[in-house]
Protein backbone atom coordinates (compact mmCIF):
# COMPACT_ATOMS: atom_id res chain seq x y z
CA UNK A 1 0.00 0.00 0.00
CA UNK A 2 1.22 3.51 -0.81
CA UNK A 3 2.18 6.08 1.74
CA UNK A 4 -0.38 8.86 1.38
CA UNK A 5 0.45 12.55 1.74
CA UNK A 6 -2.34 15.09 1.74
CA UNK A 7 -1.29 18.64 1.03
CA UNK A 8 -3.72 21.05 2.62
CA UNK A 9 -4.15 24.78 2.83
CA UNK A 10 -5.46 26.38 6.00
CA UNK A 11 -9.12 25.55 6.59
CA UNK A 12 -9.44 23.72 3.25
CA UNK A 13 -10.63 20.43 4.78
CA UNK A 14 -7.50 18.34 4.28
CA UNK A 15 -7.27 17.31 7.91
CA UNK A 16 -10.84 16.00 7.90
CA UNK A 17 -10.13 13.99 4.75
CA UNK A 18 -6.92 12.54 6.22
CA UNK A 19 -8.55 11.51 9.48
CA UNK A 20 -11.55 9.91 7.79
CA UNK A 21 -9.34 8.14 5.24
CA UNK A 22 -7.09 6.75 7.96
CA UNK A 23 -10.11 5.52 9.89
CA UNK A 24 -11.52 3.74 6.84
CA UNK A 25 -8.19 2.16 5.87
CA UNK A 26 -7.12 1.40 9.45
CA UNK A 27 -3.90 3.32 8.87
CA UNK A 28 -2.14 5.57 11.37
CA UNK A 29 -2.65 9.27 10.69
CA UNK A 30 -0.03 11.92 11.31
CA UNK A 31 -0.36 15.68 11.04
CA UNK A 32 2.18 18.39 10.45
CA UNK A 33 1.58 19.74 13.95
CA UNK A 34 2.45 16.39 15.57
CA UNK A 35 5.59 16.09 13.45
CA UNK A 36 6.76 19.57 14.47
CA UNK A 37 6.16 18.84 18.15
CA UNK A 38 8.11 15.55 17.99
CA UNK A 39 10.96 17.15 16.04
CA UNK A 40 11.22 19.86 18.68
CA UNK A 41 11.39 17.23 21.43
CA UNK A 42 13.73 14.82 19.69
CA UNK A 43 16.24 17.38 18.43
CA UNK A 44 16.17 20.00 21.17
CA UNK A 45 14.78 22.82 19.02
CA UNK A 46 12.26 25.22 20.50
CA UNK A 47 8.95 24.40 18.86
CA UNK A 48 8.20 28.09 18.34
CA UNK A 49 11.53 28.54 16.53
CA UNK A 50 10.98 25.42 14.43
CA UNK A 51 7.43 26.40 13.50
CA UNK A 52 8.51 29.91 12.59
CA UNK A 53 11.31 28.61 10.40
CA UNK A 54 8.90 26.43 8.45
CA UNK A 55 6.08 28.94 8.19
CA UNK A 56 7.76 32.19 7.30
CA UNK A 57 10.19 33.45 4.69
CA UNK A 58 12.12 36.30 6.27
CA UNK A 59 15.18 37.73 4.50
CA UNK A 60 17.54 35.77 6.75
CA UNK A 61 16.46 32.45 5.25
CA UNK A 62 16.96 33.78 1.75
CA UNK A 63 20.53 34.71 2.68
CA UNK A 64 21.32 31.41 4.43
CA UNK A 65 18.93 28.79 3.01
CA UNK A 66 20.87 25.80 4.34
CA UNK A 67 20.34 27.02 7.88
CA UNK A 68 16.65 26.51 7.31
CA UNK A 69 17.35 23.20 5.58
CA UNK A 70 18.75 21.84 8.85
CA UNK A 71 15.32 22.33 10.41
CA UNK A 72 13.63 20.78 7.39
CA UNK A 73 15.82 17.68 7.71
CA UNK A 74 14.88 17.32 11.38
CA UNK A 75 11.19 17.40 10.44
CA UNK A 76 11.73 14.97 7.56
CA UNK A 77 13.60 12.57 9.84
CA UNK A 78 10.56 12.41 12.14
CA UNK A 79 8.14 11.93 9.23
CA UNK A 80 10.28 9.12 7.83
CA UNK A 81 10.50 7.47 11.24
CA UNK A 82 6.75 6.94 10.99
CA UNK A 83 6.77 6.15 7.26
CA UNK A 84 9.29 3.34 7.74
CA UNK A 85 6.77 1.49 9.89
CA UNK A 86 4.48 0.93 6.89
CA UNK A 87 1.09 2.35 6.05
CA UNK A 88 0.63 6.03 6.87
CA UNK A 89 -1.65 8.95 6.04
CA UNK A 90 0.18 12.24 6.51
CA UNK A 91 -1.48 15.63 6.22
CA UNK A 92 0.59 18.77 5.88
CA UNK A 93 1.19 21.31 3.16
CA UNK A 94 4.45 19.90 1.71
CA UNK A 95 4.58 16.23 2.65
CA UNK A 96 4.99 15.33 -1.01
CA UNK A 97 8.15 17.46 -1.15
CA UNK A 98 9.62 16.04 2.04
CA UNK A 99 9.20 12.52 0.62
CA UNK A 100 10.31 13.37 -2.91
CA UNK A 101 11.90 10.53 -4.86
CA UNK A 102 10.04 7.71 -3.08
CA UNK A 103 7.92 5.86 -5.63
CA UNK A 104 5.21 4.49 -3.33
CA UNK A 105 4.00 7.88 -2.11
CA UNK A 106 0.52 8.89 -3.28
CA UNK A 107 0.54 12.68 -3.53
CA UNK A 108 -2.85 14.30 -2.95
CA UNK A 109 -3.87 17.93 -2.70
CA UNK A 110 -7.15 18.97 -1.11
CA UNK A 111 -8.49 22.38 -2.03
CA UNK A 112 -11.60 24.47 -1.38
CA UNK A 113 -12.80 27.83 -2.61
CA UNK A 114 -12.02 30.90 -0.53
CA UNK A 115 -15.59 31.33 0.69
CA UNK A 116 -15.66 27.81 2.10
CA UNK A 117 -12.30 28.32 3.79
CA UNK A 118 -13.36 31.65 5.27
CA UNK A 119 -16.54 30.13 6.73
CA UNK A 120 -14.49 27.31 8.22
CA UNK A 121 -12.00 29.75 9.80
CA UNK A 122 -14.84 31.80 11.26
CA UNK A 123 -16.56 28.74 12.71
CA UNK A 124 -13.54 26.81 13.93
CA UNK A 125 -11.20 29.61 15.01
CA UNK A 126 -13.70 32.29 15.93
CA UNK A 127 -12.24 34.76 13.45
CA UNK A 128 -14.09 37.65 11.94
CA UNK A 129 -14.55 37.60 8.18
CA UNK A 130 -11.83 40.13 7.37
CA UNK A 131 -9.46 38.50 9.84
CA UNK A 132 -10.07 35.07 8.30
CA UNK A 133 -9.42 36.32 4.76
CA UNK A 134 -6.21 38.07 5.82
CA UNK A 135 -4.99 35.01 7.72
CA UNK A 136 -5.63 32.55 4.88
CA UNK A 137 -4.01 34.81 2.28
CA UNK A 138 -0.94 35.35 4.48
CA UNK A 139 -0.45 31.64 5.21
CA UNK A 140 -0.89 30.72 1.54
CA UNK A 141 1.64 33.38 0.56
CA UNK A 142 4.21 32.25 3.15
CA UNK A 143 3.88 28.59 2.15
CA UNK A 144 4.27 29.44 -1.52
CA UNK A 145 7.49 31.36 -0.77
CA UNK A 146 8.75 28.50 1.41
CA UNK A 147 8.30 25.88 -1.32
CA UNK A 148 9.80 28.20 -3.91
CA UNK A 149 12.81 29.03 -1.73
CA UNK A 150 13.76 25.49 -0.72
CA UNK A 151 12.54 23.39 -3.61
CA UNK A 152 12.15 25.79 -6.53
CA UNK A 153 8.54 24.73 -7.12
CA UNK A 154 5.08 26.21 -6.84
CA UNK A 155 3.37 24.27 -4.08
CA UNK A 156 -0.05 24.58 -5.73
CA UNK A 157 1.12 23.33 -9.14
CA UNK A 158 -1.21 20.40 -9.98
CA UNK A 159 1.62 18.59 -11.78
CA UNK A 160 3.13 17.76 -8.37
CA UNK A 161 0.15 15.62 -7.38
CA UNK A 162 -1.54 12.41 -8.46
CA UNK A 163 -4.90 13.79 -7.31
CA UNK A 164 -6.30 17.28 -6.72
CA UNK A 165 -9.68 17.13 -4.96
CA UNK A 166 -11.98 20.12 -4.55
CA UNK A 167 -14.15 19.83 -1.44
CA UNK A 168 -16.35 22.53 -2.87
CA UNK A 169 -17.63 19.94 -5.32
CA UNK A 170 -17.36 16.58 -3.50
CA UNK A 171 -17.86 15.40 0.06
CA UNK A 172 -15.16 14.30 2.49
CA UNK A 173 -16.42 10.74 2.03
CA UNK A 174 -16.25 11.02 -1.75
CA UNK A 175 -12.70 12.34 -1.53
CA UNK A 176 -11.73 9.38 0.66
CA UNK A 177 -13.27 6.94 -1.83
CA UNK A 178 -11.22 8.44 -4.66
CA UNK A 179 -7.95 8.40 -2.71
CA UNK A 180 -8.45 4.81 -1.54
CA UNK A 181 -9.05 3.61 -5.10
CA UNK A 182 -5.96 5.34 -6.48
CA UNK A 183 -3.84 4.06 -3.58
CA UNK A 184 -4.50 0.50 -4.81
CA UNK A 185 -2.95 1.10 -8.24
CA UNK A 186 0.01 -1.20 -8.97
CA UNK A 187 2.15 1.81 -9.92
CA UNK A 188 2.06 2.95 -6.29
CA UNK A 189 2.93 -0.35 -4.65
CA UNK A 190 6.22 -0.46 -2.74
CA UNK A 191 9.13 -1.99 -4.61
CA UNK A 192 12.61 -2.98 -3.51
CA UNK A 193 13.91 0.21 -5.13
CA UNK A 194 11.34 2.52 -3.52
CA UNK A 195 11.96 0.96 -0.09
CA UNK A 196 15.70 1.43 -0.57
CA UNK A 197 15.17 5.08 -1.45
CA UNK A 198 13.06 5.55 1.67
CA UNK A 199 15.77 4.00 3.84
CA UNK A 200 18.51 6.10 2.21
CA UNK A 201 16.52 9.30 2.67
CA UNK A 202 15.73 8.40 6.26
CA UNK A 203 19.39 7.76 7.09
CA UNK A 204 20.64 10.95 5.43
CA UNK A 205 18.02 12.98 7.33
CA UNK A 206 18.91 11.34 10.65
CA UNK A 207 22.56 12.25 10.09
CA UNK A 208 21.57 15.83 9.18
CA UNK A 209 19.40 16.05 12.28
CA UNK A 210 22.15 14.69 14.55
CA UNK A 211 24.54 17.31 13.20
CA UNK A 212 21.96 20.05 13.72
CA UNK A 213 21.82 19.24 17.44
CA UNK A 214 25.52 20.02 17.91
CA UNK A 215 26.70 23.63 17.78
CA UNK A 216 30.13 22.72 16.48
CA UNK A 217 28.75 20.48 13.74
CA UNK A 218 26.13 22.84 12.34
CA UNK A 219 27.42 23.93 8.96
CA UNK A 220 25.79 25.80 6.09
CA UNK A 221 27.99 24.08 3.53
CA UNK A 222 27.40 20.45 4.46
CA UNK A 223 25.53 17.97 2.25
CA UNK A 224 24.71 14.42 3.34
CA UNK A 225 24.07 11.51 0.95
CA UNK A 226 23.26 7.94 2.03
CA UNK A 227 23.46 4.83 -0.15
CA UNK A 228 22.63 1.51 1.51
CA UNK A 229 24.22 2.55 4.79
CA UNK A 230 27.22 4.22 3.20
CA UNK A 231 27.17 7.91 4.08
CA UNK A 232 29.11 10.63 2.31
CA UNK A 233 29.35 14.15 3.75
CA UNK A 234 30.77 16.97 1.65
CA UNK A 235 31.11 20.72 2.04
CA UNK A 236 32.88 23.17 4.29
CA UNK A 237 32.80 24.26 7.92
CA UNK A 238 34.22 27.10 9.96
CA UNK A 239 36.89 25.22 11.94
CA UNK A 240 38.79 21.97 12.21
CA UNK A 241 36.95 21.30 15.48
CA UNK A 242 33.65 21.42 13.60
CA UNK A 243 34.99 19.03 10.96
CA UNK A 244 36.07 16.59 13.65
CA UNK A 245 32.68 16.88 15.38
CA UNK A 246 30.87 16.10 12.12
CA UNK A 247 32.84 12.90 11.62
CA UNK A 248 32.33 11.81 15.23
CA UNK A 249 28.61 12.55 15.35
CA UNK A 250 27.72 11.18 11.91
CA UNK A 251 29.64 7.97 12.56
CA UNK A 252 27.57 7.35 15.67
CA UNK A 253 24.16 7.54 13.98
CA UNK A 254 22.34 4.22 13.97
CA UNK A 255 22.36 2.67 10.49
CA UNK A 256 25.63 4.20 9.29
CA UNK A 257 27.74 1.30 8.00
CA UNK A 258 30.58 3.42 6.64
CA UNK A 259 31.33 7.12 6.54
CA UNK A 260 33.23 9.14 3.98
CA UNK A 261 33.73 12.66 5.29
CA UNK A 262 34.98 15.11 2.66
CA UNK A 263 34.45 18.29 4.67
CA UNK A 264 36.95 21.10 4.39
CA UNK A 265 37.54 24.13 6.57
CA UNK A 266 36.28 27.37 5.05
CA UNK A 267 34.10 30.38 5.80
CA UNK A 268 30.69 29.07 4.74
CA UNK A 269 29.18 28.42 8.17
CA UNK A 270 26.55 29.68 10.57
CA UNK A 271 25.63 29.65 14.26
Amino acid sequence: MALITISRGSFAGGKAVAEELARRMSHPVLGREEVLAQAARDYGIAEKELTGALNESPPFWQQVPRARMAYVKCVTAVLLQHARQGNLVYHGHVGHLLLAGIGHVLRVRVIADMEMRVRSAMQRAGMGRDEAIAYIERVDRDRARWARLLYGVEWDDPHQYHLVLNLGGISVGGACDAIARVAELPELRPTAESRRRLEDLSLSCRVWAALARDRQARSAGVQVVADDGRVTITGSVGSSAAAEAIQRIAGGVDGVKSLQCEVGVGTDWYW
